[in-house]
């Protein structure tokens, strides 16, 4: 590979042009109607920009000029104006500061109309808003406001002691290789070295002792899962950030440093932004965990909701971020033709927001929860999820219904999950043949069974007689089941019926049901259907205790 070959290649990586210094700050063929040939003159912000850059550039250096650019006015004797000149160029130059010579106006009465007509002109008021020029008697010059924050903008723009290295590294040698000075290599090589080794070091710290000690502590999984992926956006994130704050140094074409300003700026926010999407997972575990240790699962639909959530609101912040901080794209027209737009979106899209807020009322009010079996209009079944828009629920047929939040949030729900009892009644028919003395006993057992029933409350039922029907004496049987799910249900009623059945048999009852009975006269020889009862009420007290002990002895 030849040397110019390895030059061109050079210059295509950091994209870099063969023109003089100078000419990286404005355009090298400005305007003909400019006047680019005095760069001694301050009468219009053009000039004065021109006068400034011009005497500070490589090939034409004369900071004593520059400095006039300067407005000096409330300064001591010993301030040193060149000294000021030459870093608030590499302010500019730090900052990648692209100043377009062509686009700075050239009318000596230029007035700002933002700033209520003020001779004032402002460079970039997103990156540099307190560098500005301003007219002083006929002259335009950096304001004083300006020229008292240099120094602090400079300490900003190189810190850690980065400025040091401003006069340190040129000392090492200016002959140029491949269109770039002997130091500047010199500073690209060092700086790659600290990159790799911060990164090194970084990793070691990470792996070796943070993901060490947590897996001794019984947290390896926590560590492998969610600590190395932050950790290894955390280490890219410190390498851009040296790279943002060493690449000032040295000191490359403002044509090169303006995009690596520009790309580095948005790399920090957008890895930011990455670093609290992935943390938003190690929240949502946290509370993961803690929704387990509930009794309620509407915390454990909460979860993917708030993690939903928490993302979308990381990505819009870390949107505007990067649009601001990056881009430096004013974002103050964007978020009010945002809010603009917000309120059109919001008068199309109501149903969407009104089931929004309908989900946000669920899991404040918690009207039901996943699992419970809820009864609302037309919907019937048991909850399986609650989302944003809608809540899923799961009829008795098996199929899913999807009711939006909002119609929920306006209806009347009977929530048959969060039942303490079930009711129970039904009425139990008797024969009009059965004499009260066994009605009375038969009634007592009814009650003796659901006393020695495990599942029933105890506290509170009616069993009476309490209906003479076409064609039967009824007793309301009314109880309450205390079990938790339907099937529970369906079985503790199974065995009461069973034991109501027993007991009728143990007696003697019998159960009536619809029918006609045609009565005839009885022969001597043949008995009727319909049974006599002549044992009394002691007879039948002695067969209810007989049942009683018995049912004792199966529960």
């Amino acid at each position: 590979m030849g040397v110019h070959t390895f030059k061109f290649l050079i210059y295509i990586f950091l994209g870099l042009a063969a023109g003089p210094l100078h000419a990286q700050f404005f355009d090298v063929s400005p305007p003909a109607a400019l006047d680019t040939s005095d760069h001694n003159n301050l009468s219009t912000p053009y000039h004065a920009t021109l006068t400034f850059f011009y005497n500070l550039s490589e090939e034409h250096y004369h900071p004593e000029i520059a400095a006039q650019t300067l407005n000096l006015r409330g300064q001591d004797r010993y301030f040193n104006a060149e000294s000021a000149a030459i870093k608030l160029k590499q302010i500019f130059d730090g900052r990648g500061i692209y100043v377009r010579i062509n686009e700075v106006p050239n009318d000596p009465d230029f007035r700002d109309t933002l700033r209520n007509n003020q001779h004032l002109y402002f460079f970039d008021e997103l990156a540099l808003p307190a560098i500005f020029l301003e007219k002083v008697g006929d002259q335009w010059k950096f304001s004083g406001f300006t020229v008292n924050q240099i120094e602090a903008l400079h300490q900003e723009t190189y810190p850690f002691g980065t400025a040091r290295l401003l006069n340190l590294l040129p000392k090492l040698g200016n002959r140029v290789y491949f269109g770039l000075h002997f130091w500047q290599l010199v500073g690209i090589f060092f700086l790659i070295l600290i990159i790799i080794t911060s990164h090194k070091l970084f990793t070691f710290i990470v792996d070796r002792g943070i993901y060490y000690m947590l897996t001794k502590a019984g947290y390896g999984h926590v560590a492998e899962k969610y600590l190395l992926p932050v950790a290894r956006v955390v280490s890219i994130y410190i390498i851009v950030s040296l790279l943002a704050i060493f690449v000032r140094v040295l000191q490359l074409p403002i044509t090169v440093v303006s995009w690596i300003t520009i790309l580095l700026n948005a790399a920090k926010p957008f890895i930011v932004t990455i670093i609290f999407y992935k943390l938003v997972d190690v929240f949502s575990a946290y509370l993961a965990r803690m929704a387990e240790r509930t009794t309620s699962t509407l915390d454990d639909q909460l979860v993917p909701l708030v993690r939903k959530t928490l993302k979308a609101f990381v990505i819009v912040v870390g949107s505007l971020f990067i649009l601001k901080y990056g881009l430096r794209v004013d974002i103050v027209p964007f978020l009010t033709g945002l809010s603009i737009g917000g309120l059109a979106f919001a008068l199309a899209a109501q149903d969407t927001i009104k089931n929004f807020f309908g989900s946000v009322m669920i899991f404040i009010d918690k009207p039901f929860q996943v699992g419970d079996w809820i009864t609302s209009g037309d919907v019937d079944g048991t909850v399986e999820e609650v989302g944003f828009r809608s809540t899923r629920v799961r009829t008795f047929r098996n199929s899913l219904m999807y009711i939006p939040n909002g119609k929920i949030a306006d209806a009347t729900i009977d929530n048959h999950g969060l039942r303490k009892y079930r009711r129970f009644y039904t009425q139990i028919t008797i024969t009009y043949d059965t004499p009260p003395e066994l009605i009375e006993v038969f009634v007592e057992g009814l009650r003796e069974v659901v006393k020695n029933h495990s599942q029933t409350r105890k506290d509170y039922y009616n069993i009476y007689l309490n209906n003479l029907s076409a064609y039967s004496l009824d007793v309301m049987f009314y109880v309450f089941f205390e079990v938790p799910t339907w099937p529970e249900e369906l079985k503790a009623r199974e065995d009461l019926l069973l034991s109501i059945i027993r007991l009728a048999n143990q007696l003697g009852v019998r159960f009536a049901f619809p029918t006609q009975t045609l009565h005839m006269e009885n022969f001597p020889e043949k008995k009727g259907l319909t049974p006599i009862y002549e044992d009394g009420k002691a007879v039948y007290e002695k067969r209810l205790q007989q049942f009683i002990s018995g049912e004792s002895g199966k529960a």
